[in-house]
């Protein structure tokens, strides 16, 4: 008796008439016959208002991490720690867990975040009229999103770090340059307006903070030179030892006798400084670590002696 037909050869049949459509052991065979349907599905676009949102939000994201450092300077500066700990860095530490450097990197950072929105040049927004103080319209300048990125430029001028970072911009193709991009664009800036440093191991100099942050309260402070770079110097003063770009010192053309009677006096500031010590220890300390002569009177060697004497028997 013959056998019903099959409606499985039916069905490739039917299959074989469109060669467009593979049959089940063609796909076996071949997976990639196989044909996949998609539906397209419109993305509206969004409206202007839902445009300016992202655009302030997106703001909002890369000033954050300026922001905080615009408040790590008014707690330094007005000393809102002082209740609970004796130095900006000990609450630091405890507060945020930040290590001794990095809240001061932050300060800095915050600086030129400010300095390259006050530069752009179609900055013509007052404070009062974008209600958050941005001097560069919303989405018409990059800005850097992060303190590694601006921290090559925090020792240049304010006019320096607009240059460079417009440099930046520009090799990362319109994007957010990263950390190495415009540490290399400063440094070719420097080759290209290099200036020999005069200075040498020993010489007593003045530090000139003028605008720079990482400076603020060393204005008028004298050191001494122990490392000279090709465009900074590292100098030791009363409370420590600070890298110092060139353009903020200013010798004191001490003759060498006097100059060794300034780095006696350096040791002598050193061997009492610590963090801990009380606020008016660091106070005398600090007015002896301004002063612009090769000498102590006799008034001052007299305190410095008993504050020696004072810190040696603890």
């Amino acid at each position: 008796m013959a056998k019903p037909p099959s409606n499985r050869k039916k069905a490739i049949s039917a299959a074989s008439s469109d060669s467009t459509l593979p049959d089940d052991q063609d796909l076996e065979e071949n997976p990639t016959l196989a044909t996949i349907n998609v539906t397209a599905v419109e993305v509206p676009e969004l409206t202007e208002e839902e445009q300016r949102d992202r655009l302030h939000l997106e703001r909002r994201v890369e000033r954050a991490v300026f922001e905080a450092g615009k408040a790590l300077m008014e707690l330094r500066d007005r000393r809102l720690y002082r209740s609970t700990h004796s130095t900006f860095e000990e609450y630091c530490k405890d507060r945020f867990g930040f290590q001794r450097r990095h809240p001061y990197r932050l300060i800095e950072a915050s600086a030129v975040f400010d300095n390259l929105m006050k530069m752009c040049p179609n900055g013509t927004q007052t404070e009062s009229e974008s209600g958050d103080g941005e001097m560069c319209p919303i989405g018409t300048q990059i800005l850097p999103t992060s303190e590694r990125q601006v921290r090559p430029i925090t020792k240049l001028e304010p006019e320096q770090q607009w240059e460079v970072w417009q440099r930046a911009v520009q090799e990362a193709d319109g994007k957010v340059p990263s950390a190495k991009v415009v540490g290399d664009v400063v440094q070719r800036i420097m080759e290209r307006t290099k200036v020999p440093n005069t200075y040498q191991i020993s010489e007593v100099c003045q530090i000139l903070a003028k605008e720079n942050p990482e400076l603020r309260g060393k204005g008028g402070c004298w050191g001494i030179v122990n490392h000279v770079g090709e465009f900074s110097c590292t100098v030791r003063t009363w409370d420590g030892e600070y890298a110092v770009g060139l353009q903020h010192l200013k010798s004191f053309n001490y003759l060498p006798p006097e100059c060794q009677q300034m780095k006696s006096l350096s040791d002598r500031l050193a061997r009492i400084y610590s963090d801990s010590l009380e606020e008016t220890v660091k106070s005398l300390l600090q007015s002896l670590g301004k002063v612009n002569r090769p000498y102590l009177t006799a008034v001052e060697d007299k305190l410095l002696n008993l504050l020696e004497l004072e810190y040696e028997r603890r």
